[in-house]
């Protein structure tokens, strides 16, 4: 997609006599303390080292993935914690901030080099309009409070000591904290008592005394000019005096995200103002323009579990049970193959290509399509094989020109036209009409008014895949809920952007419901 050769063009900055940031000598320049020192960061001063198109394109797609993630928990309305539980699994996966104790220096360069450089590529692709920079800007927000909460009371410190020189705040001394502390239970205490327990699970019970000792052991209280601090007093939960406020720790992250936000935006617009400069590079604009126009580029890649798809054949394609885990994109087409033994071409290519997904084999695949159109007479086998045999196995790359396709993700499904008569193809929370859909939902066991309210909000608002994963959610509560307790294996929760990950989730729940049951068992 790319050229890889460097070229010397005029204008713009050449790095051939550079070395690379991942060469010795260049690890020993950009070290820690440079760009690094925190695992958190404000992004005040933009990276110029060169890194490679491969990890440009990369390292933008996985943040792009954790920022989806983030604005469809807020699309379904989830709270805070909820939020950072659903997005812990990802940065594990996608964007690892490790403490530099656990790793040694060029590990830790390399992650918190991916975080800093992913965050400003991202930059770049929603500076562009007003819309995508204020959903970038609330996504970042949000991202920075989570990281903010998981890292240790001495890093945020650290973090906070780190950029005095943008916040101007001052931590108290132990001492002072001392003197002051039954004065800062009266302002703080209840609200303070009421987040530990709730950070404890709701297994924790305090009296005032365990609380005060709590915000002793926890807090590290700011010291604030009143007017620094308007937006929090309202709240009485801030101790004020002779002009200054007191802001435990659990209350300046408020404060801290503000200042995130604003000066994200003044940078967002400082940005736009750029873009032009890049408009010689032909091989960075195409990637930017498909990144700010959908979120195509992260697609669920599927992986075929032996254990999971050793029970995939023509026959179990249309039972009940194996129909249980599809997503109703799927189960609206293989309902009316089924029905009317019959499929058109944009039909059968979704269908096929989602069965391949799944695990059916070519030969499974033959035998179900020839199954499911010869089995009311109005084909002949010979014909089956004349007409429809060779699109499945172009299907699975064996004629033609040989492509193995992959199974359609969401963005490609709302891409295609919409289905006319007698076509079954497309997304359903698009082309249906609200009586077909509500039907659809009732009959998947959602029948809960302001359930399916909400879900017909998300289809109103075009948000198709908020609502599909939503209805993940309500169909599959039971077996989430088990995850979260603990009694089953932990199944990562993702945004639903493509069909397969429907029914992988799904399958995988049902597996780890059945060996919490087992174990319950023995």
């Amino acid at each position: 997609m790319f050229r890889q050769v460097k070229r010397k063009t005029a204008g713009r900055k050449n790095f051939e006599d550079k070395p690379s940031i991942n060469s010795s000598s260049e690890t020993s320049e950009f070290s820690i303390p440079k760009l690094f020192t925190s695992r958190l960061s404000f992004y005040d001063l933009p990276p110029n080292q060169e890194i490679t198109l491969e990890e440009f394109e990369q390292w933008a797609i996985d943040r792009l993935k954790i920022l989806i993630e983030i604005e469809s928990c807020v699309a379904r309305s989830k709270t805070p914690k909820d939020v950072e539980l659903s997005i812990k699994p990802l940065l594990l996966k996608y964007l690892p901030l490790s403490p530099a104790v656990n790793l040694d220096e060029k590990s830790v360069i390399k992650e918190r080099m991916k975080d800093y450089y992913s965050h400003f590529i991202l930059r770049l692709v929603f500076c562009r309009s007003e819309e995508l920079r204020s959903k970038f800007i609330k996504n970042e927000t949000i991202l920075f409070r989570v990281r903010y909460n998981l890292l240790q009371p001495k890093e945020q410190q650290e973090f906070v000591e780190l950029n005095s020189y943008k916040l101007s705040w001052k931590y108290i001394s132990p001492k002072e904290k001392n003197e002051l502390i039954d004065k800062f239970f009266a302002a703080s205490g209840n609200i303070l008592k009421q987040q530990y327990i709730a950070d404890s699970g709701d297994t924790l019970t305090l009296n005032n005394e365990q609380t005060k000792q709590m915000m002793i052991q926890k807090e590290n209280f700011i010291k604030l000019p009143f007017e620094k601090i308007t937006q929090l007093v309202s709240s009485r939960s801030i101790y004020l005096q002779d002009g200054f406020g007191y802001l435990p720790t659990s209350l300046q992250l408020k404060l801290l995200a503000t200042e995130f936000q604003n000066n994200l935006n003044q940078i967002l617009i400082k940005t736009f103002q750029a873009i032009p400069r890049l408009e010689e590079d032909d091989r960075l604009l195409p990637l930017l323009n498909n990144l700010s126009r959908n979120f195509s580029s992260c697609q669920y890649e599927v992986d075929l579990d032996n254990e999971l798809t050793s029970d995939i054949n023509a026959l179990s394609v249309t039972s009940k049970q194996i129909m249980s885990h599809y997503p109703l994109c799927a189960s609206h087409l293989q309902k009316n193959l089924m029905t009317s033994s019959h499929l058109k071409y944009l039909g059968r290519q979704q269908l096929g290509i989602f069965l391949k997904g799944i695990g059916l084999n070519v030969d499974e695949a033959i035998k179900f399509w020839s199954q499911q159109f010869t089995k009311n007479g109005n084909m002949s086998q010979e014909t089956f094989n004349k007409q429809y045999k060779y699109n499945v196995r172009h299907q699975y790359g064996l004629e033609g020109a040989r492509i193995n396709y992959k199974p359609w993700d969401c963005a490609t499904i709302l891409s295609k036209p919409k289905p006319s008569s007698k076509e079954y193809h497309g997304c359903p929370y698009r082309d249906f009409s609200q009586t077909q859909l509500t039907q659809s939902l009732e009959e998947m066991g959602i029948k809960n008014q302001q359930d399916l309210n909400s879900i017909m909000d998300n289809v109103g608002n075009q948000d198709y895949t908020i609502a599909c994963t939503r209805v993940f959610e309500l169909t599959h509560q039971k077996e989430i809920m088990s995850a979260h307790k603990g009694t089953g294996p932990i199944i990562q929760q993702e945004h639903i952007s493509h069909p397969n990950l429907y029914f992988d989730r799904s399958r995988q729940l049902e597996r780890s419901a059945s060996a919490s049951a087992d174990s319950n068992k023995s």
